[in-house]
């Protein structure tokens, strides 16, 4: 019960740092949570609010587990059917419910497969809540593969980009190993100022504009350093969270597809592409 303990607040910690400001409501203040969440009419300012109740749930989850362990630390036996517990489980399944409301810091979409994460490791034993988070690795790993594949396949077909895809190869890599190592890693410091130091080299990044470039054209050069600046930190975000963002994938090969499309139309993709 004490190594969950641990697990549970080192999770509860990482899972905040992960989501966006604000929500991370103190557990003794679900009442209040609650009531301003259902009293809000704003589907914008409503949806805050449930983020807001589902981090006190959260943390009030965690302050019973924590309350639990204490007691059998002390020799007393609390059963699963326990009032205590049956509180804990509640929080913390109402919370999941709510973790749906929950954004990236960025924005960009909720990561409610993060939020959850805490209560794997209420419901299942530790090897089977790190055996399902190898898997999330494993799939936040191939999705970072997927994109990095897409805009290497985009952008070097265009002579205005040459050289961006050996960056986005190594970013990539960095981004894999980072998806899997932890601070206390010794290489961790080498493996981040690299991973970093990438990123920067992607944003910094200056399209070399061909002879006789048109407007249409030199807004598309434009339009696709911004691209590449979001894929940088899409493949940033997922390496950070350690989850594949699907919805964001998705929204961000579209946009790669749209772009390819549109630069065949004013030339700035090569004959041999």
């Amino acid at each position: 019960m004490s190594a969950k303990r641990d697990l549970l607040i080192m999770l509860t910690r990482r899972t905040f740092h992960h989501t966006e400001p604000g929500i991370n409501t103190p557990g003794n203040k679900v009442a209040d949570a609650r009531s301003a969440y259902q009293a809000e009419t704003d589907p914008a300012c409503k949806r805050v609010n449930a983020a807001m109740l589902a981090g006190a749930l959260f943390n009030r989850a965690t302050d019973i587990f924590t309350s639990i362990v204490n007691l059998e630390s002390k020799g007393i036996s609390v059963t699963h059917d326990n009032e205590l517990m049956r509180e804990c489980s509640a929080c913390f399944e109402e919370a999941l419910e709510l973790g749906k409301q929950v954004r990236h810091p960025s924005g960009h979409e909720g990561i409610d497969e993060l939020w959850g994460e805490p209560f794997k490791v209420f419901t299942r034993s530790i090897a089977g809540y790190y055996e399902s988070r190898y898997v999330k690795i494993a799939q936040t790993m191939g999705a970072i593969d997927n994109i990095s594949g897409r805009i290497i396949e985009v952008f070097s077909s265009m002579p205005a980009f040459h050289g961006i895809g050996a960056t986005v190869l190594s970013f990539a890599r960095a981004g894999r190993i980072e998806c899997e190592m932890m601070k206390s890693d010794p290489d961790f410091f080498l493996n981040w100022p690299e991973f970093v130091t990438l990123k920067e080299q992607i944003r910094e990044f200056e399209p070399v504009p061909p002879t006789g470039l048109s407007a249409l054209a030199g807004a598309q050069l434009q339009r696709g350093c911004r691209l590449l600046y979001d894929g940088a930190d899409l493949i940033s975000y997922m390496a950070g969270v350690r989850v594949p963002m699907p919805k964001s994938t998705r929204e961000y090969l579209q946009a790669l597809d749209d772009f390819e499309v549109d630069c065949l139309g004013v030339g700035l993709k090569s004959v041999s592409a």
